[in-house]
């Protein structure tokens, strides 16, 4: 889905960049027909050039900050966001079948919240009674 998005605002961002060519270009032609020189319409043309650039500069910046947005989504949903279920059978069952989760990982349901205090450790302030 990320993929799908990126490539929609990718899609976007070089459609908007083609409107402002294409206004560039509108732009530049009529410089060009009210300029009185060449050195005028000269001026028109790198006008519109450096209109293009900047056009292509925004498109290529988009386009960079939409993957990095996919990345950071990536990350972000990457630990809690996408888990696989694993089905363990009891003794009967053949056991875990040789797989097993590391010790203090679990996925934790939806509407839990997560503990102050690290898995497997003591709460913050706890004094061992020894």
């Amino acid at each position: 889905m990320h993929s799908t998005k990126q490539k929609v605002s990718d899609a976007a961002a070089v459609a908007k960049e083609h409107v402002e060519l294409l206004k560039a270009k509108a732009q530049e032609k009529a410089e060009k027909a009210a300029a009185r020189t060449k050195e005028e319409k000269e001026m028109a043309h790198e006008r519109r050039k450096a209109k293009e650039a900047e056009a292509k500069m925004k498109m290529h910046e988009a386009k960079a900050e939409h993957a990095a947005e996919k990345l950071h989504e990536k990350h972000t949903h990457g630990v809690y966001g996408h888990h696989h279920h694993h089905h363990h059978h009891g003794a009967a069952g053949g056991g875990t079948h040789g797989h097993q989760e590391p010790v203090g990982f679990a996925v934790p349901p939806a509407s839990a919240t997560a503990p102050t205090y690290p898995l497997g450790g003591h709460p913050p302030g706890w004094v061992d009674p020894k």
